[in-house]
């Protein structure tokens, strides 16, 4: 009976990522979804152009990258249910859909522009992630170390599983090299000339109370996915060690060489520091207190940086990148969807397990 409890709760874990990876898709895809209208294109016409035709080898490999996590995680979510072969047909098909289905609601964007080959790199990556998929779940021993380790640190249940997908999504929205450390305020490019000291920015205390609000919330979440609420410490250390690493890495691909590491201010230093104390004190206060502050938290937070805080917005951050790929831009504007509403989610989650 435990291990069928565990195995559904697997399953459940690698759809939630599954969908919202697919959303994650949907969003790139059809960002910045204004300006719908029909241009006088047919979806028949779209896919009979030569193939070549609208060849560039970047957008290509984006197109491929971009399409290997969807087919890995719908290919884990279908080989907890399904045989080897159903999983690999039912995973293929699932990509050819969404990505024809996205090509024929760009033919309504101005901004954006259908293309057959884009189907047929993105079914590509579909296919390479399912094959991978499929590989990675017949190494048992992989899969029966990951589910131990699951089980001896954190909770199991449906709320907890949200919680686990809840986490991910707070982790990818943190990993833009154009926000601060925590931090919602994109990066943007002073005046920078060769041997010319940019004007020091003032210290911002606002910019300050929201990286401790937003490490707050993820100390509330880890809490309440924890088994042992002392190991709350040791978690956020791993999960902060992994967005700065993930953070640094991206800097150094997209961003220009003097930007480096903007995203590394003192404002995000003092923050993380100030939540941690203040976490500390969390762990002496009982489980049905802490939800309730992490509540509070989340309000605040969704106040501060609606209301309170002055942010950029994501074209202003495109200056600090050496890459001027539309892409970068849609990237932008889901991190700070990220922002808007990982609150919400978070209160529902805290909200479904109350009574936990």
């Amino acid at each position: 009976m435990s291990e069928l409890f565990i195995s559904e709760s697997r399953a459940r874990l690698r759809t939630l990522l599954a969908i919202g990876y697919t959303l994650f898709i949907a969003y790139v895809s059809l960002s910045p979804f204004t300006g719908w209208r029909d241009q006088g294109l047919r979806f028949n016409d779209v896919l009979s152009i030569p193939l070549l035709s609208t060849f560039t080898p970047f957008d290509a490999v984006v197109n491929v990258l971009a399409y290997i996590p969807f087919g890995f995680l719908v290919g884990l979510a279908l080989r907890a249910r399904f045989a080897v072969a159903a999983s690999l047909l039912v995973a293929l098909a699932c990509g050819i859909c969404l990505s024809a289905g996205m090509e024929f609601l760009q033919m309504y964007l101005p901004s954006r522009t259908s293309s057959n080959l884009d189907v047929l790199t993105n079914s590509s990556g579909t296919l390479i992630g399912t094959l991978l998929a499929v590989n990675v779940a017949s190494w048992s021993w992989f899969r029966l170390g990951l589910m131990r380790w699951r089980s001896s640190q954190f909770h199991h249940g449906r709320e907890m599983d949200f919680g686990l997908a809840l986490l991910a999504l707070w982790v990818f929205g943190q990993i833009n090299p154009s926000l601060p450390m925590l931090g919602n305020v994109f990066i943007t490019e002073a005046v920078h000339q060769p041997f010319v000291a940019p004007l020091p920015e003032p210290f911002s205390w606002r910019e300050t109370g929201v990286v401790t609000l937003n490490l707050l919330m993820l100390g509330a979440l880890l809490l309440s996915l924890l088994r042992a609420p002392r190991r709350v410490a040791s978690s956020l250390l791993v999960v902060l060690s992994m967005v700065a690493l993930i953070k640094f890495i991206a800097a150094a691909v997209l961003l220009k060489s003097w930007a480096l590491l903007l995203w590394i201010n003192g404002e995000a230093m003092l923050g993380i520091l100030l939540g941690l104390a203040i976490l500390i004190l969390l762990l002496w206060i009982p489980r049905a207190t802490v939800n309730a502050a992490g509540a509070l938290v989340a309000v605040s937070y969704f106040l501060m940086v609606n209301f309170m805080v002055d942010g950029n917005t994501p074209a202003a951050a495109m200056s600090v990148y050496h890459w001027h790929y539309g892409h970068l831009l849609n990237y932008n504007g889901l991190a700070q969807t990220i922002t808007l509403i990982f609150p919400a989610l978070l209160l529902f989650h805290l909200w479904r397990i109350r009574n936990v």
